[in-house]
Parts: C-alpha cells; sequence; structure tokens
C-alpha cells in the first residue's frame, strides 16, 4: 500500500494496490468495526487520517458520510488528497502529516486512523502523532484506530526481517514501520492521554494466499464468483470471537476516548 521509501503517516507515493475485490473485502471489515464503535447519533465533526482508500476504491467516505455533518481527509500525498476528493466533493480533502496537524484545539468528536500510523519509522512518531490526535479532539472524544498487528506471527516476521530485502524479492512493496500488539498498543494510548475502551483483532483471513486468489479471481471468474468469495474472506472474521485472535488477525484496532 505504501511507497518503499516513504514512512510518511499517509498514503504519499504508494504504489499499485491489491485489486478490487481485495479493496472491498477490507472495506467491509473496516465498516463493521466502525459500526460497532461509532455513536449513534449523528457527529458535527469527523477527521480521517488516511485517504488511501478513499483515492483507489469506495473507502469509508460512504459510512462517514452519514455518520458526520461534516468529514475532514487529510494525507501527505498531494495526488491521493485531489484523487479523493475528486471522487468524493463533499469531503474536505486536505494535504497535511498527522504528526503536526493544522487544526485548532479540541476541534473533532470523532477521528478515524485506520492504519495510518504503522508506517513511520520510530514508535516515538506514533506516540507524537497520537498525542496529536488526542489534541485537535474534543474531552471525550472518541479515537478509532488500527495498526498492523504485532501479535501476529507473520507480522511480527516481516517486521524483524530487513525490510530492503523484502521489498527486493517483492514480498513487501511498501514500507512499513514499527508497530504495537494488543498490550504495547493500550500502553502507547494511555501515554498519549487516551483512555481505551475496547481492543479487538481486524482481518483474519490468510493476506498473501487470499491476495493471490483475490487477483485470480477478479481477472477470470464472474461477478457471482467475486460474492462468494467476499462472504467467504469475511467468514474469517468470527476468529475475532476466539481466544487466539490476536495471534491470527492482522490489524489490531482500539476503541478510546479522550480523558
Amino acid at each position: 500500500m505504501h511507497d518503499v521509501n516513504t514512512a510518511d503517516g499517509g498514503a504519499a507515493g504508494r504504489c499499485a494496490p491489491p485489486n478490487q475485490l481485495w479493496r472491498a473485502y477490507s472495506d467491509a471489515v473496516n465498516t463493521a468495526f466502525l459500526t460497532r464503535f461509532l455513536p449513534k447519533r449523528q457527529i458535527d465533526c469527523l477527521l480521517k487520517t488516511d485517504l488511501f482508500d478513499e483515492a483507489l476504491s469506495d473507502g469509508l467516505y460512504p459510512h462517514l458520510s452519514h455518520q458526520a455533518r461534516s468529514v475532514v481527509g487529510i494525507d501527505l500525498s498531494m495526488p491521493t488528497v485531489q484523487t479523493a476528493g475528486s471522487r468524493y466533493p463533499d469531503l474536505r480533502a486536505l494535504a497535511a502529516d498527522v504528526r503536526c496537524l493544522p487544526f485548532a484545539d479540541n476541534r473533532f468528536d470523532v477521528i478515524i486512523s485506520n492504519s495510518t500510523l504503522d508506517h513511520f519509522k520510530s514508535r516515538g512518531e506514533i506516540l507524537a502523532s497520537l498525542r496529536e490526535l488526542n489534541r485537535v479532539l474534543r474531552n471525550g472524544g472518541q479515537l478509532l484506530l488500527t495498526l498492523d498487528n504485532l501479535a501476529n506471527p507473520i507480522v511480527a516476521l516481516r517486521n524483524a526481517l530487513p525490510f530492503r530485502l523484502l521489498n527486493r524479492i517483492g514480498l513487501v512493496p511498501y514500507y512499513v514501520g514499527p508497530t504495537f500488539g494488543p498490550r504495547g498498543l493500550l500502553r502507547v494510548l494511555r501515554q498519549a492521554g487516551f483512555d481505551t475502551q475496547d481492543v479487538v483483532a481486524l482481518m483474519h483471513s490468510p493476506r498473501a494466499i487470499a491476495v493471490a486468489l483475490a487477483r485470480l479471481f477478479e481477472k477470470y471468474a464472474t461477478p457471482e464468483t467475486h460474492r462468494r468469495f467476499l462472504r467467504f474472506l469475511l467468514g474469517f472474521e468470527h476468529l475475532s470471537r476466539c481466544p487466539t485472535r490476536f495471534v491470527t488477525g492482522y490489524y489490531v484496532a482500539a476503541h478510546a476516548k479522550k480523558r
């Protein structure tokens, strides 16, 4: 998803994404997570810290536009901002860095940060970004956050191996940085001024196999097969109820509130 030379907390310079069938799965999983924790009433102002999804697929904006009267989306990549903004004219799309946000204190009711902060070069930058998100969030406001899950053995192995090697052989086409498992995420959220309400695991399908099959089916299969395959992938999300959920989930997700 990300450019191999960029650790930006946004979508700057990202390379070609997985196909639209895989994007549909990702959007469905993230939407289910948001539906579970977002306020049931409509809110005034919401911030999304990444516009990659909205630039390349339906993304989360169609769902978020019903949740908030105003949705602001940021990204470091101006082409990504422009593409997302052209696809969704009512989305306020801005070029900005999550580590230094151009917003006043206490601006937003809810912040959505899906797989944004796991592309920095240090955990210190993750903490700095979370403190910025806390600053612009209203008292009692909610943060819905996802990161690569370090408790997943495949993610842990990927992060332990040299990135340049993985990139050279084509296994990791984008830069991935330090991240946390559930315990580490709880700790860093507390340091940043959040009270965590819940931590869950997302996207339990075997990623490498699923992406390869999604590419194959999108190229050769019928729309009905696409729908069946999507239902098959979403069936893996039942693993989120198991004691082993943080071993199988590729993402760790938190619902937190500003103190």
